[in-house]
């Protein structure tokens, strides 16, 4: 054999094992989501779908090179610890989790896997991170609601409903470990409002209905919802003792989209699609520790006019400008 024909032999055995590698598939990475909600909560979904359609733009997949494990555990925090570790059991890449109680159950079963939160309150003060620009462990995600904005409902609320002179704060403490951050900034803003607070806590449908009936009892009532996953999976119970009692009731997104009155907050679907692109990064080598948490930049209010026109409300016409959303 001629040496250049030697050589350009040995040059394609050398290339064979670089082409048989580059022909291997991908490999399959995989993500946990733990949901704090219900399976079949139309939220629920619509944000997984967001989440899942952010990861294709970013060109993950389900199927092809990832696996997306979900775990939903509709507001429950017994479910949510076994939920978690089932899925720590799992050996994921990455977890995506929503809410404080999916967090809280996460860190319990693992510092190593990397968890991308989203609508977390006071993640620093929960000690889920250090710090919001260097997160420092194996945390990190987009926060959601600031303290101060808890004043911002009193005050739609009194706008909307200038007798309210007295607000009941409803919450799980076993799903909504924030309510001391958030009641703190209700009861400091409630004064120049001319607005009392009562503060109650509930972890089943009888104690919502008494404690919404007991605020019924005198004149001047109305109804704040803590952003707490197990409000949010009861909402229709709130809802409709709200109703049946005709109070005025502000909370999250969800609530005036089901018939409640009014809510003002971020957009908890976009959140989740935003929360994609951490996901991304993480698969591609980053670490959490480096990734700064994210905090909301834009709010939108939501007015239930339908529900205004029940409590024979009326909404200024300039707060109806100023909505995001109005539902007829």
């Amino acid at each position: 054999m001629r040496r250049r024909g030697f050589i350009a032999v040995l040059g394609a055995a050398a290339a064979w094992p670089l082409a048989g590698y580059a022909q291997q598939p991908e490999r399959m990475r995989r993500v946990g989501v733990l949901m704090a909600f219900s399976e079949n909560d139309p939220p629920a979904r619509a944000s997984v779908n967001a989440f899942t359609q952010a990861l294709g733009r970013l060109g993950w997949i389900e199927g092809k090179n990832i696996q997306i494990d979900y775990r939903f555990a509709a507001g429950d925090p017994a479910l949510s610890a076994a939920d978690a570790a089932e899925l720590v059991g799992l050996s994921l890449d990455v977890i995506l989790a929503t809410s404080t109680p999916s967090v809280a159950a996460l860190q319990q079963q693992t510092r190593a896997i990397p968890i991308v939160f989203v609508r977390v309150s006071d993640p620093v003060g929960q000690g889920f991170v250090q710090s919001l620009a260097r997160p420092g462990g194996n945390i990190t995600g987009f926060s959601a609601f600031d303290a101060p904005l808890m004043g911002k409902w009193l005050e739609l609320l009194k706008e909307v409903a200038p007798r309210v002179t007295r607000v009941s704060v409803i919450f799980n403490p076993d799903t909504a470990p924030a309510a001391t951050f958030f009641s703190r900034a209700i009861e400091a803003a409630a004064p120049s409002l001319g607005m009392t607070v009562t503060l109650a806590s509930v972890h089943d449908d009888p104690a919502i209905e008494e404690a919404i009936a007991a605020q019924a009892r005198e004149p001047g009532g109305g109804l704040v919802c803590l952003p707490d996953s197990f409000n949010i999976t009861h909402r229709d119970v709130i809802i409709a003792g709200a109703a049946r009692h005709s109070l005025p009731l502000i909370s999250t997104v969800e609530f005036p989209r089901a018939g409640g009155l009014m809510s003002y907050m971020f957009d908890p679907v976009d959140l989740h699609a935003q929360a994609a692109s951490y996901i991304d990064r993480i698969l591609r080598g980053a670490n959490p520790s480096d990734l700064p948490v994210q905090q909301p930049t834009k709010y939108s209010l939501v007015i239930n006019l339908k529900t205004a026109k029940a409590l024979g409300l009326t909404v200024p016409p300039s707060m109806l400008d100023l909505a995001d959303e109005v539902i007829e």
